[in-house]
């Protein structure tokens, strides 16, 4: 009987693998228009712990708004954020965009103070609820962070973001928003925003774009036609160039007095390591190190002919640590 039984459980689990290698998986659930409930205009209360993860339980209030539009045909979305609250104003964006391979979302939050979006968080929705994770670090120490979205399905939908010191055991929230949707957002002027940047003013708008790229190890261009559209965040601290092979998010530094400008194909939604810099004799000039085709290189935008309907940009790859340059990526565009 010993045996039958062992006999038994066996065929039964090498059922339940043979049904996870053939195709009989339950299909991942499509979850590309989750955050669609965002889209709009919203007024925001905003409470914040003033000391995270100290035993503190001090916190702080705001009030302001958002705006949120979609990117990609809804496979993205960007959101402008300002709330003010007793002498303090807090002004950020959050990207969010979609991976449909695997089925999840990478919110990206970057503050308007120094421009730098940080670590995304990666989750998805099941039963209603939003859950998204990433790890940072708080003083020097690594932690977790988690988002949680509910009430999705209302016009005042939930957030809560809470820290984990101890591996996610325990969860310690604070900062959590309510909304209500409005029918715009001039309802409430944000007091002490900082003074516009103009450097990439240019970029508003609808464009015609021609492009022509140099495939990796490939001596002939292949060209494309497409159409971009520009838009202002931050009052043109930050701007968000769509096109529908692609997006680029540009956020300005106050402090550095410096652009990082992040890009993101369509494919993955995945943010890539920021170009930095400057305009200066109005050329602008933004570099980074990346690896691609599996080797270290050294990346250059420039940007010319701003002050004009047709802009000129170009990006160009080093092996040499900058002593020779290879353009590999040229656009021209032309508005319409």
């Amino acid at each position: 009987m010993r045996i039958l039984i062992a006999l038994c459980t066996l065929a039964a689990a090498a059922l339940s693998v043979r049904a996870l290698t053939t195709g009989d998986r339950v299909p991942e659930r499509d979850g590309q228009h989750d955050f669609d409930f965002e889209v709009g205009h919203w007024h925001i209360h905003l409470k914040r712990r003033l000391h995270p993860l100290t035993g503190s339980n001090q916190w702080v209030e705001f009030d302001g708004t958002s705006t949120t539009r979609f990117l990609w045909h809804g496979a993205a979305q960007i959101e402008q954020f300002e709330t003010d609250g007793t002498g303090s104003h807090i002004e950020g964006l959050t990207l969010r965009t979609y991976n449909p391979t695997t089925h999840q979302w990478r919110l990206y939050w970057a503050n308007a103070k120094d421009g730098v979006v940080v670590v995304p968080q990666i989750g998805q929705f099941a039963n209603g609820q939003g859950e998204f994770y990433a790890q940072d670090t708080l003083n020097g120490k690594s932690i977790f962070i988690r988002f949680i979205w509910s009430k999705t399905n209302t016009d005042t939908p939930h957030f809560e973001q809470a820290f984990s010191a101890d591996g996610g055991k325990t969860w310690e929230v604070n900062w959590i928003t309510d909304q209500t949707r409005v029918a715009d957002t001039t309802e409430k002027p944000i007091a002490n925003a900082p003074q516009p940047r103009h450097d990439f003013d240019f970029i508003f708008g609808q464009w015609k774009y021609h492009l022509k790229r140099l495939p990796a190890g490939s001596n002939t261009w292949v060209d494309y036609d497409g159409h971009l559209t520009g838009y202002r965040i931050w009052d043109g601290r930050a701007n968000l160039g769509e096109t529908d092979v692609g997006l680029t998010l540009r956020t300005f530094n106050p402090e550095t007095r410096q652009w990082y400008l992040y890009w993101a194909s369509h494919r993955d939604g995945v943010l890539s390591i920021p170009q930095v810099g400057e305009f200066k004799n109005g050329v602008g000039e933004f570099y980074a190190q990346d690896d691609l085709a599996n080797r270290g290189q050294l990346v250059r935008y420039s940007w010319t002919a701003t002050t004009t309907d047709h802009p000129h940009f170009e990006q160009s790859l080093s092996a040499d640590g900058g002593r020779t340059w290879q353009t590999n990526w040229i656009t021209d565009q032309s508005r319409f």
